[in-house]
């Protein structure tokens, strides 16, 4: 969901950063292939990721929720030399789509798969992470959060997509809705837990940054 009007939002899209040619063929495969393709990051979103990347030029990067990896080959660009990305995702059918596109673009040595349960996989990841990306189920953020916050060096980012959920946040609860439900705690512990100091931005879906002290 945009926030913005579309006039804007356009104008916001054709005064940034064009989006890669190898990341316009990913994007198109994902739309004509994949379940869901609006869980894509997308291309201003990505650029993004990118930006932010690049100004952090992180070590060690931890990604939750690679999806078709698009998310991945933004924050790679950005990566320190000898950086390397691990990336995890439930969805073992997502893995060949993946491994392709980290091929083509030259990152594969850097971009580690993981398939499985991420709350399983993380503690068994030995590194203290610089950038850690969170895009995943919703009703697992907050858990993800406190396994990872004792992995992130001093200074780290931690970045949390869709925290907007289509605006759902600000109207009444359905008591059934469990994802909104989780990410209105999310929300508040980012806000109030004193190991980070956190920012939300209305960037499409909603992005928080969030800097560990």
């Amino acid at each position: 969901m945009n926030f913005l009007p579309e006039n804007i939002d356009q104008y916001v899209v054709n005064h940034s950063q064009k989006e890669p040619d190898l990341l316009q063929e990913l994007s198109k495969e994902t739309w004509q292939k994949i379940l869901n393709p609006r869980m894509l990051s997308g291309a201003f979103q990505g650029r993004v990721l990118s930006m932010i990347a690049k100004l952090i030029q992180p070590k060690n990067v931890l990604e939750i929720g690679t999806y078709t990896g698009y998310s991945a080959l933004c924050i790679a660009e950005g990566l320190a030399e000898k950086g390397t990305i691990d990336t995890i995702d439930k969805n073992e059918e997502l893995e060949d789509l993946q491994s392709k596109y980290f091929q083509k673009s030259g990152f594969r040595n850097q971009i580690k798969q993981h398939v499985g349960n991420a709350l399983e996989i993380i503690p068994t990841i030995d590194k203290k992470f610089d950038l850690v990306f969170i895009d995943a189920d919703k009703s697992n953020y907050s858990n993800y959060f406190h396994l990872i916050i004792d992995k992130m060096n001093t200074g780290g980012i931690i970045l949390s997509d869709n925290v907007l959920w289509s605006g759902k946040i600000v109207e009444k609860l359905d008591p059934k809705d469990k994802d909104t439900k989780a990410l209105l705690e999310y929300n508040t512990l980012l806000n109030t837990d004193d190991r980070i100091e956190t920012v939300l931005l209305p960037i499409r879906d909603g992005l928080t940054i969030s800097r560990v002290k």
